[in-house]
Order: C-alpha cells, then sequence, then structure tokens
C-alpha cells in the first residue's frame, strides 16, 4: 500500500498539472509540461542499453545513461554506469562514475567508482577515485587516485602533455637538419 501511495501521489500531481496545461495547450506552456514529464522520467532511470555478443562497433559511445557491453568495441565509451560483461572486449579509452569490467579492456579506464571482477582483463592504466579488485582479476598497467578522474585527469594531462610535446618535435627537426647540411 505504501507503493501505491507513492504511486498514487505523482498521479495526482500529474493529473492536476494537465488540467492547467490543458488550457494552455495551444500555447508554448504544453513544452513546459513535457519538461515535468521528462524530469520524472529520469528519476524512474531507464534501463541499461545492451550492447549484445554478436555486435561489433567501430567508433565511440557517449551517453549519460547506463550501458552494458556483452560485444567488442573499438573506440572509447562515455557512459554513466558501464558494465563490461565476460565476452566483451572493448579497445579504447573507458570513461564513467561506475565501471564494472567482467571482459577485457585494452586501453584507459577513468571512473569514479572502478570494479575488477575475477573475470577481468585490463591491459591498461586505471585512474580512479575508489577502486576494486577481486581476485583472479588480470590487470597491467598503473593505477592512480584523483579525487576528480573524470574531469581532473584531462585538465592536469592536457597542461603536461603539450609542453613536452612542444619540445620534442623541436628536437626532432633539428637532428634533420643536421643530415641535411652534411649532404649538402
Amino acid at each position: 500500500m505504501f507503493s501505491k501511495s507513492k504511486i498514487n501521489e505523482p498521479g495526482p500531481n500529474a493529473e492536476n498539472a494537465p488540467k492547467p496545461a490543458g488550457s494552455d495547450m495551444g500555447r508554448p506552456s504544453t513544452s513546459a509540461t513535457g519538461t515535468d514529464f521528462k524530469s520524472s522520467v529520469p528519476k524512474a532511470k531507464p534501463a541499461a542499453s545492451t550492447l549484445s555478443n554478436d555486435l561489433h562497433i567501430t567508433g565511440n559511445i557517449k551517453t549519460t545513461g547506463d550501458i552494458q557491453v556483452e560485444g567488442t568495441v573499438e573506440g572509447d565509451i562515455r557512459a554513466h554506469l558501464l558494465t563490461i560483461g565476460e565476452s566483451a572486449t572493448i579497445k579504447g579509452e573507458v570513461i564513467a562514475d561506475d565501471v564494472v569490467v567482467n571482459g577485457r579492456i585494452v586501453g584507459r579506464v577513468r571512473g569514479l567508482k572502478v570494479r575488477l571482477t575475477a573475470t577481468a582483463r585490463v591491459e591498461g592504466d586505471i585512474i580512479h577515485k575508489t577502486i576494486a579488485i577481486e581476485s583472479g582479476a588480470h590487470f597491467e598497467g598503473s593505477v592512480q587516485r584523483q579525487d576528480d578522474p573524470l574531469n581532473g585527469s584531462r585538465s592536469k594531462t592536457a597542461m603536461a602533455a603539450p609542453q613536452p610535446a612542444a619540445a620534442a618535435p623541436a628536437a626532432q627537426p633539428a637532428y634533420t637538419a643536421q643530415p641535411t647540411n652534411d649532404e649538402g
């Protein structure tokens, strides 16, 4: 009965909202009513999108929802909750609030909560806020804890990477120029 009363509470509110909105339906207020319904839909949390084991995707995937991967993805994945199934293989960067790895990832993993189960195989670096690695999981790479692994590592990497990258190309052309001068 408590469940019914909770369900009934939003029902009367929804019924009350269309009555005033009914007179405004010809006006732009209909979109406001749609927004009310949309705001209540995410609270109900839609089911996770599932990529089956016979599916092979080449390209990046980005969603604010949940994804369960059972197939193969060659590209980066960004999601809220990402579950990598036992039969799944990911070749690319994985970014999610929660990452549960049962299968194989070749690439960087960034998440607030990262969990490697006993069947997990990860070849790459893991940047996390909290991590759990079960006995039996295979992992090759480094583990780095950050307070904000989703955004913080991008800023730090972006700030640090261009400086060495700028110095390296400057050194390489100097070596290229010397053999050209020796030939001439």
